[in-house]
């Protein structure tokens, strides 16, 4: 398998699932920004010159929700994914697209109006409004993970998925928790894991 990968991208998750499932894997490393993402060659691999991409075998796949669930049906051998007559199914299903859903949209509008354009340009009332929101959508993970160790049952997609998105929430862009203690276990749970410190420092 070939992964597409830009540190400190959601294609964080691919490295740290892969890692977590002991796959062999091969990264082509990109940075954001980087020029050969708009290249003719690579917008075959991924029409909007994004990553991650995975390509396995024949298969080229991108878009991390879905990557996640690719590699997890095809590569898990029953693991990081409860049954569907397990009572945390739909408890799976509901976080593992609660990240990108509900917790990213505030974080990219943070990322895009405190990094990515010029200061001119910046717009504080979306910065407050995206912060206000955030922290809302925190605040349903953390009475969420009362009483629990991981999102739905054993460790699972969920936890690569939602965890990541309340790493990047907290400890990329400070997100005050201080009253989300759940959160904030979670957070340090998941990033001791050893697959997740080798994902967040590959190629940084």
């Amino acid at each position: 398998m070939k992964l597409y990968h830009a540190p400190g991208t959601r294609s964080v998750r691919i490295v740290w699932l892969l890692e977590e499932l002991g796959l062999p894997y091969e990264l082509e490393l990109h940075k954001l920004g980087d020029p050969r993402m708009r290249s003719p060659e690579y917008l075959k691999v991924h029409p909007m010159g994004r990553v991650p991409t995975l390509e396995d075998g024949d298969v080229t796949i991108f878009e991390s929700t879905a990557i996640v669930q690719y590699l997890i049906a095809k590569r898990s051998d029953g693991r990081m994914a409860p049954g569907v007559a397990s009572p945390h199914f739909a408890t799976y299903l509901q976080w593992l697209h609660y990240a990108e859903g509900i917790i990213m949209p505030p974080v990219n509008t943070i990322v895009v109006e405190t990094i990515l354009l010029p200061p001119e340009r910046m717009n504080q009332v979306n910065v407050d409004r995206a912060k206000k929101l955030l922290g809302r959508m925190l605040t349903a993970v953390d009475a969420h993970m009362e009483g629990r160790e991981f999102i739905a049952g054993d460790f699972s997609g969920a936890d690569i998925m939602t965890g990541h998105a309340c790493t990047v929430a907290t400890r990329r862009l400070g997100t005050d928790i201080s009253g989300m203690a759940n959160v904030a276990a979670y957070v340090d749970r998941l990033n001791a894991r050893p697959a997740f410190e080798k994902a967040w420092a590959t190629g940084a």
